[in-house]
């Protein structure tokens, strides 16, 4: 499913509007209509206050509260305009709603006996909202916010920036939220999206050419396209078939990084996994493997990665493996660092890259460009600002600086890098050389913690050598990877989730993914 930014969305309406003629008018009662519908669906009949501003949004609030008044709730407008200040749809669904006998109060507050017992519908301000809420409005989303009515809230919660996910000074915290036509991003962009509550997307008419134009660039991942993306298993087939990781990982103190990337590679459906690993360090990793096979390199006789082991890694990529994934735990040594910049620039094999080898690469991001396979880089916030501080032209202070744009910080370095880019994180973002994003749903706060982007790692190189490309290895991925930490929690709890219980669900979340799977190809019959 497409999400759309303000202006998409007005796009969307403006050719509505004149190239289909279905007029401004008919989009409004739709959408009011949808909201009454949804409300009638959540709550029994009783008391709603509607809390309407003077936009189109507050017509949509208009439309809504005639329609409940009309089936006989007991319904009452609070409205937070000046009539001289409504929008021209919205003077005209103020009118109808007058006509019909809605009890409107003009208000600059509200208090316990406005709410008490009452489903609040919050159409204050819509998704053109661009600047700060204060003053008496500020005011009453906080008294709303403290008091314990249900909200529902009309496209956005009011106080939300639409394109970004900011709190714009104060916003309403909705406990459902009914949007039209197509999710927006401050719907799914955090803090938007915890004070969303449980969103609906409505169908109001928009022309579905338009809702699902090549031109719109960002994507939500959906569990019924992404199951189509898991690699089928052919009766007559072998572990050849099924792809060869190389995972370059570890180091003295961080072997457990290396054990679960191939673990979780494993699990993912890899074929045959070998771990490249410090030759002085070989006794710890012989000890600790039982599927996964291993390949000493050259260090530096303490267990760090030493410039030397390229010949072996680019041998072993042209004639046994099929995909490298490396950085895990090890080390950001200037040996090392030097490693993973011939690396890049040498190997035909495509590679995921994450921790250690994405920190190798500050201030080198040239070498991105240069490289002759597909690359998957997958940092953290904080790792992606370092690759940014080390650009030229950047300006990017930290992981704050990233959070405030995600979507667009993480297309602009795939375009500029001719790489895939995993921004992990709340959403992770997935984008791709050529414009596109996807947003991923899954995933829960237990997994922030040590290990878990090492399981990632390993989970979309073994998609990568099943024969998926980079965007759909990292899309199958990152779902997967959210998918398994939402099946782990439900047994250990967020405050006890590890990296090795994600690894342990990764069958439970592929036998989840197959049967919606199935499920969905009934539905089509």
């Amino acid at each position: 499913m497409k999400v759309v930014t303000v202006e998409e969305m007005r796009n969307i309406d403006k050719k509505t509007i004149k190239d289909y003629g279905i007029s401004g008018a008919v989009l409004m009662e739709r959408a009011g209509l949808a909201v009454a519908k949804k409300v009638r669906e959540l709550f029994e009949e009783g008391k709603v206050i509607v809390l309407t501003g003077g936009g189109n949004n507050g017509g949509d609030g208009f439309v809504a509260a005639r329609e409940l008044h009309n089936l006989g709730w007991n319904v009452k407008v609070l409205l937070l305009a000046k009539e001289d200040k409504l929008s021209p749809d919205c003077r005209i669904q103020y009118r109808i709603a007058k006509k019909m006998g809605v009890k409107i109060e003009f208000r600059n507050k509200i208090d316990n006996k406005d709410l008490h017992s009452a489903v609040v519908i919050d159409a204050i301000f819509g998704t053109g909202l661009s600047k700060d809420v204060t003053g008496k409005t500020a005011d009453i989303i906080s008294f709303l916010n403290k008091s314990r009515a249900s909200v529902i809230s009309v496209d956005i919660p009011s106080g939300i920036s639409s394109d970004t996910g900011r709190v714009l000074g104060k916003a309403v915290s909705a406990d459902y939220t009914v949007t039209f036509g197509l999710p927006k991003r401050g719907h799914l962009l955090y803090s938007g999206a915890e004070y969303t509550g449980k969103l609906f997307i409505e169908d109001i008419g928009f022309p579905e050419s338009l809702l699902k134009s090549d031109r719109l660039k960002v994507n939500l991942s959906e569990i019924g396209d992404v199951s189509l993306l898991i690699p089928e298993r052919q009766r007559y087939s072998h572990k050849g078939d099924y792809g060869h990781v190389l995972v370059v990982a570890g180091s003295r103190g961080k072997t457990g990084a290396a054990f679960m990337c191939a673990k979780a590679c494993l699990r993912a459906g890899a074929g045959l996994v070998t771990i490249g690993v410090p030759e002085s360090l070989l006794d710890i990793f012989q000890s600790g493997v039982t599927e996964e096979m291993t390949l000493p390199l050259s260090d530096r006789g303490d267990g760090i990665l030493s410039a030397q082991a390229l010949d072996t890694i680019l041998e072993f990529l042209s004639n046994k493996a099929d995909v490298l994934a490396i950085g895990p735990g090890i080390s950001d040594a200037d040996e090392t660092r030097k490693l993973i910049a011939n690396v890049v620039l040498n190997s035909t094999a495509p590679m995921v890259m994450d921790a250690d080898a994405i920190n190798a690469l500050q201030g080198k991001l040239h070498i991105l460009r240069k490289a002759k396979a597909p690359i998957i880089l997958t940092p953290h916030p904080g790792e992606m600002a370092r690759l940014l501080q080390g650009s030229k032209g950047q300006r990017v202070k930290g992981s704050r600086e990233i959070e405030k744009d995600r979507i667009n910080t993480a297309v602009r370095f795939s375009k500029e890098t001719g790489t895939y880019l995993v921004l992990k994180g709340v959403p992770t973002i997935i984008a791709e050389p050529d414009g596109s994003a996807f947003i991923n749903p899954t995933g829960n706060p237990g997994m922030a913690s040590a290990g878990v982007g090492d399981v990632l790692t390993g989970m979309t190189a073994a998609f990568l050598g099943q024969g998926l490309n980079p965007l759909e290895a990292s899309i199958l991925g990152v779902y997967m990877h959210g998918l398994g930490g939402n099946i782990a929690v439900e047994k250990k709890g967020e405050h006890s989730l590890i990296a090795s219980d994600i690894i342990d669900s990764i069958s439970h979340a592929f036998h989840s993914m197959k049967t919606s799977q199935l499920n969905d190809q009934r539905d089509r019959i």
